[in-house]
């Protein structure tokens, strides 16, 4: 999770939640103690289970702070978005910028696939992160239908296809720290899409 200012007056909810959210992302879901959580946030261990049902609550809000993280980032750079293949620019563009920000330990790809890796795979947790790159997955088409509306089936194969291309590009991304695989994968499928 990116880092924030730390705010001696935020909740004790909040604060576990972004001790958490980091430890999680630098560290692993798994690896991450109950006392390293309540440590980074400076509250007592009390404090946790006065806000979290339990550490699966935790993670659960984790995932949807992740999600959320995107969604922003994704609003920010669609508003300014003037075309369809602009607005599937703005995917493409949002995990560049996810990718740019501030980590503890340095940028280490995607939360939610990072995290997917350390739950089964009936587990709720990863039906929660296959939502969200479901919902990415749709974003994409419907800014392709947008394009060329009547191709609707071509442009679902494309979103799939753009789809699989960002998930790629996150994860060397990852491998490599920062966003510049990204910026090449966007650059691909701008090619791919003038081309279609």
């Amino acid at each position: 999770m990116p880092k924030a200012k730390e705010n001696h007056k935020e909740s004790a909810h909040h604060r576990l939640l972004h001790a958490a959210a980091d430890l999680f992302y630098s560290d692993g879901i798994a690896a991450t103690g109950i006392d390293a959580i309540v440590k980074k946030a400076g509250v007592a261990k009390k404090s946790l289970y006065n806000n979290f049902e339990s550490k699966a609550d935790l993670v659960a809000q984790y995932l949807d702070i992740r999600h959320a993280e995107w969604i922003a980032l994704y609003q920010a750079r669609v508003a300014n978005a003037a075309s369809p293949l602009a607005r599937v620019m703005a995917v493409f563009e949002a995990y560049a910028d996810h990718a740019e920000l501030e980590y503890d330990g340095g940028f280490r790809g995607c939360g939610l696939l990072n995290a997917a890796a350390e739950f089964p795979a009936t587990g709720t947790e990863r039906q929660a992160i296959r939502a969200h790159k479901e919902e990415v997955e749709a974003i994409v088409y419907q800014h392709l239908l947008e394009y060329q509306p009547k191709q609707a089936a071509r442009m679902q194969m494309m979103a799939r296809h753009l789809a699989f291309l960002l998930e790629g590009s996150i994860s060397r991304a990852g491998l490599e720290g920062c966003s510049d695989c990204i910026k090449e994968a966007q650059a691909m499928a701008q090619a791919l899409l003038e081309a279609a």
